[in-house]
């Protein structure tokens, strides 16, 4: 692709996870559903499973083929001198059923963690490898909708109560003792599975019957428990990340909050859309409610084994329309921009900037101009002073390097 233009449309992948609503991607990309497929998440990036696609001249380009051959132009000297490549992957997401019991290592214990399974000879792709890559993969998530997740262990004394409360669970209260998270989530997670059943099987059944006398709200662990189990004949073998359901904060996120996962919190997504920003990484143990690769071993290497206060992240409001969502992450920042009608947006991109239109349309000029609507993306590339103005009233997010 030769040309000195610095602002493109983009163009992104679905993928198909069965976990996926059904309305909102289509709706937000302008299509229907006719078959009723779930659509999980829109990915924007550079990620070899699933690259978006540069539009020029009506003609579609691989970003990450791009870069590969012009790494400067697309991403400036300075990013592949600190990061080798695009180091982000932008999504939204549509959360139907919940997502794995999941945490991510630290970036020096990935590397350490991909040099072992490399030299074990275990396939890249093998469904029990655990490390795809070296990166580490902290989260930035930001709530399209109301937006429910599970993040990080209780506070001490609230996981005591939890304990206590909940009749089949009189057992690990001794477990727990004065704060013992390792102890207690070690013996859950190893227990036999016959155990495993004895315990939750009452559980379940008690959490069912108060959802269907609507007795439950959804800051309460049964509701979690009766929806993954309403309508369902399951008897045994029960997947003990329901205990996680219990022993983590449930946060519940209003449109425009966010929140930050860093590695070694344990997190899992319930339900709601949302726009993520993580590390260019697909480096996932997991802990449950999943039928993919569980190693329990592995996983109690990277759980940080204390009580958290989750924090709800609002957003710093600049003067100029945006929000910046601010974290601790090297390899990404989000920010949101709202504009009404004649207001505009003015910047000077440092980096590869990937924006999702999600309401609105715009005009962006530069060393060139685009017109793009809702359910539309575009790039700016580096060393660029660019214009944003809104023919109406426009939300979009922007993904950029710190």
């Amino acid at each position: 692709m030769n040309t000195q233009d610095k602002i493109f449309k983009l163009k992104g992948q679905v993928q198909h996870y069965a976990w996926g609503g059904f309305d909102f991607i289509p709706s937000w990309m302008g299509i229907e559903n006719a078959t009723h497929k779930p659509f999980a998440e829109y990915w924007m990036g550079a990620h070899p499973s699933l690259p978006s696609f540069i539009i020029h001249e009506n003609k579609e380009y691989d970003l990450g083929a791009l870069i590969k051959e012009n790494a400067a132009f697309f991403l400036s000297a300075k990013t592949i001198q600190q990061f080798g490549n695009l180091p982000y992957l932008f999504k939204i997401m549509d959360v139907h059923d919940m997502l794995s019991i999941q945490v991510h290592p630290s970036k020096a214990e990935a590397e350490k963690g991909f040099a072992h399974e490399e030299k074990s000879g275990i396939h890249i792709n093998a469904p029990h490898r655990n490390y795809k890559d070296k990166n580490h993969k902290p989260e930035m998530l930001v709530a399209l909708s109301e937006f429910w997740l599970l993040h990080g262990f209780k506070q001490k004394e609230e996981l005591k109560k939890i304990l206590r409360d909940v009749k089949e669970f009189e057992s690990l209260v001794k477990i727990f003792g004065k704060g013992n998270y390792k102890a207690l989530y070690e013996y859950v997670m190893t227990m036999p599975q016959k155990e495993v059943d004895k315990l939750l099987l009452p559980l379940i059944k008690r959490s069912v019957g108060l959802k269907e006398k609507d007795q439950l709200t959804k800051d309460k662990p049964e509701w979690w428990v009766a929806k993954l189990f309403q309508e369902k004949d399951v008897r045994d073998n029960f997947d003990r990340g329901i205990f996680s359901i219990y022993f983590f904060n449930i946060v519940h996120l209003k449109k425009g909050e966010a929140i930050f996962q860093d590695a070694g919190v344990p997190h899992a997504y319930l339900e709601g859309q949302n726009m993520e920003l993580m590390a260019n990484s697909d480096n996932v143990l997991r802990g449950g409610l999943t039928a993919k690769h569980i190693d329990v071993n592995e996983l109690m290497k990277h759980v940080m084994f204390e009580g958290m206060m989750p924090e709800i992240i609002k957003g710093k409001r600049k003067n100029n329309g945006e929000k910046n969502y601010p974290s601790s992450a090297m390899d990404f920042g989000m920010s949101k921009i709202e504009l009404k009608k004649g207001e505009s947006y003015k910047a000077h991109s440092a980096s590869l900037e990937i924006f999702c239109v999600m309401d609105g349309t715009l005009k962006i000029s530069g060393s060139n101009g685009l017109l793009v609507q809702k359910g539309e993306a575009f790039a700016v590339l580096p060393n660029e002073k660019y214009t944003i103005s809104a023919t109406g009233f426009v939300e979009l997010y922007k993904a950029f390097l710190p």
